[in-house]
């Protein structure tokens, strides 16, 4: 785990969660002293979607959705 300081971390975040986004751990520290780690999300964290959990949701549709809009209809 690479010690990092609250101003490193605050200017170079993104850089940092890449970092954390390829499996690195960092710890953050206030002038020289651990404060936080940051790590990445354990896989039975991270939410998963199943793919079609929302088939059949749309009963009905419009006989016209794919029609252009009106002109009072385009806001």
């Amino acid at each position: 785990m690479k010690p990092v300081n609250i101003q490193q971390a605050k200017t170079h975040l993104s850089r940092y969660l890449k970092r954390v986004n390829r499996g690195e751990s960092l710890v953050i520290c206030d002038r020289n002293v651990p404060v936080a780690e940051l790590r990445p999300l354990s896989d039975s964290a991270k939410p998963k979607r199943p793919l079609g959990a929302l088939r059949g949701a749309v009963l009905h549709m419009a006989d016209n959705f794919n029609e252009p809009l009106s002109a009072e209809g385009r806001g």
